[in-house]
């Protein structure tokens, strides 16, 4: 009898042993793949879940209305650019308003406007759920747009982002107003 119980004993362990070996390497595995998902979606992710509060608006009328994109990446201000080459009054602003409070972008414009810049339309961003103000400009005119960000207290500027050059309609910068 004994023997017999040794011998099924020793059919045994090698399964057993193999059982355990092979959910060790599936743990690693199941780890590996988790680590290569995480960098290969966390970026987009990270966006997703920072952006999920600038859900896409649809817009309240059919009127053209210059596209601007789902993620604004701006930079901040505080880095040093070298002086305007265009004065005030050379300097061509587009203001769109982009936090659905109407007359938000009239009360800028005016604003953009006393300070001396020549305005090139006012209208509506695509969407109106953006919680910053950003000011955006086209390439070449970082300084003009640092200068006019001073002028109407915004402390976001960003090369274009979402807007194209023909969104512009022959603006220098455009100023999108935010909710802050």
């Amino acid at each position: 009898m004994e023997s017999s119980v040794s011998t099924s004993d020793a059919l045994v362990r090698p399964w057993r042993t193999a059982t355990i070996v092979a959910s060790f390497v599936a743990v690693v595995e199941l780890v590996v793949l988790l680590v290569i998902g995480l960098a290969v979606l966390g970026g987009p992710l990270l966006d997703w879940a920072q952006g999920s509060t600038e859900r896409q608006a649809v817009p309240a009328s059919k009127e053209r209305k210059p596209a601007v994109a789902a993620a604004v990446r701006p930079a901040p201000v505080a880095r040093t650019v070298g002086a305007p080459r265009l004065a005030r009054t050379e300097t061509s602003v587009l203001v769109l308003n982009g936090n659905g409070i109407a007359g938000a972008a009239a009360a800028e414009a005016e604003l953009v406007r006393h300070k001396g810049y020549v305005l090139a339309d006012v209208g509506n961003a695509a969407r109106s759920d953006y919680l910053r103000s950003v000011v955006m400009y086209r390439p070449g005119y970082k300084a003009e747009a640092t200068r006019l960000a001073r002028d109407v207290r915004i402390t976001i500027v960003s090369p274009l982002d979402g807007l194209r050059l023909n969104d512009l309609m022959g603006a220098h910068a455009a100023v999108l107003i935010g909710s802050k």
